[in-house]
């Protein structure tokens, strides 16, 4: 029988996977780029939010903050390496180089903190509401408004603002809008730094619930990566929507039956989709 407590946890973790998904989306809505290491961003946003409070004792929101600093610097130099081939368009070396950086960002982060798994705690965990027979941590509202905050923000600045006409002009055509003056080196790279920083953002909210140990990258990816097919490439509600639809798959069928089979029949029922909407939830952002 399903429970509210498994619906609640759902929508939590859907939430934390569309602010993972967002970045990811508008990244390849407007470059054209998949990264294969947006996982590893993920993990380090956790790892260096845990180890800015443990080492400094800064407290969570300090140590949240300097981790969206560093990953958007990250994401803006890994941007800068593959600047030459996000112009030319050359998505087959561009996924060689990124699930490169992958590995090479799960080894450093193995280096820097070690194979042991590590929890992020945050005093919103320990302060809570009752809704019906379930306790509701703020840590989980503040997970779910952020991202119905943020994918708001990023619609109506896709929508409404100039800086989003140029984004979605770069994703239309990037040779006429460089011939119309804009600067695609610019925007690739500040796009890059974006999703960096929301996959960290994802990370350092989401390992408040959940231990993080260096291998997650990789299962996050899988993940962002249907998402982003089933809700649309560049679809920012669309992608909401199949956010939440994973977690709460996730959350019910883990609950109900096992979590060891939770990967695979999400796979399974990914591939019907595929078959009977092969363009994925078409939501018109």
């Amino acid at each position: 029988m399903i429970t509210v407590a498994q619906i609640i946890n759902g929508v939590v973790i859907g939430s934390g996977y569309a602010l993972l998904a967002l970045g990811w989306t508008i990244l390849l809505g407007a470059a054209r780029v998949v990264n294969f290491a947006h996982g590893q961003l993920y993990m380090l946003g956790a790892f260096v939010t845990w180890w800015v409070m443990t080492q400094s004792g800064a407290p969570y929101w300090l140590g949240l903050l300097a981790a969206l600093v560093v990953m958007a610097v990250i994401g803006a130099l890994m941007q800068r390496i593959l600047l030459r081939m996000t112009l030319e368009h050359d998505l087959v070396r561009i996924m060689i180089v990124t699930l490169g950086f992958s590995y090479v960002l799960t080894s450093v982060a193995t280096i820097l903190f070690g194979g042991n798994a590590q929890q992020v705690k945050s005093p919103l965990q320990g302060l809570s509401v009752t809704v019906g027979d379930t306790l509701l941590s703020y840590q989980d509202i503040l997970i779910v408004v952020l991202a119905l905050v943020l994918f708001l923000a990023t619609s109506l600045v896709l929508r409404r603002t100039r800086l989003g006409r140029v984004i979605r002009a770069m994703a239309e055509d990037p040779l006429l809008a460089e011939l119309g003056g804009m600067r695609p080196s610019r925007i690739y790279i500040g796009v890059f730094a974006f999703s960096a920083v929301l996959a960290a953002l994802a990370g350092g909210l989401l390992t408040t619930r959940s231990p993080v140990f260096t291998t997650l990258g990789g299962e996050q990816v899988l993940l962002t990566f249907v998402i982003v097919v089933l809700g649309g490439v560049g679809r920012v509600w669309g992608n909401l929507l199949a956010a939440l639809g994973v977690g709460l798959f996730t959350s019910i069928f883990g609950a109900l039956v096992s979590p060891a089979y939770t990967t695979g029949v999400l796979f399974l029922i990914v591939l019907v989709l595929f078959t009977i909407r092969p363009r994925g939830v078409q939501l018109h952002d």
